[in-house]
């Protein structure tokens, strides 16, 4: 089943998202290897694809995983989440509808 790992960044923590993002894309790119990797990608502080130093609020991420406490688990060990850039991440059963 799809899973949606729905992130908020603190504040002003764009220092330790940029320290810890080599690992984050890594295990985002296993994922993916494996072909359970629907999306991925940040939410821009501002209204640009480049927010500079405005950072990021936030980060979205659809997976496959075999049950939600899989998914929970697996966004635990986020290098984002353990290196503090994540104020609270929610992890909820998805259902994709479009594309198909």
């Amino acid at each position: 089943m799809l899973y949606a790992i729905i992130a908020e960044d603190r504040p002003g923590s764009l220092p330790k998202r940029l320290a810890a993002r080599p690992a984050h894309l890594e295990r985002l790119q296993s994922l993916q290897d494996e072909g359970r990797l629907i999306l991925a990608g940040p939410h821009p502080a501002i209204d640009s694809d480049n927010p500079g130093d405005a950072g990021f609020s936030g980060s979205l991420i659809v997976a496959e995983f075999a049950d939600l406490d899989s998914a929970r688990t697996w966004a635990d060990a986020d290098p984002y989440f353990s290196a503090g850039v994540y104020a609270s991440v929610t992890v909820k059963p998805f259902k994709q509808a479009f594309p198909q």
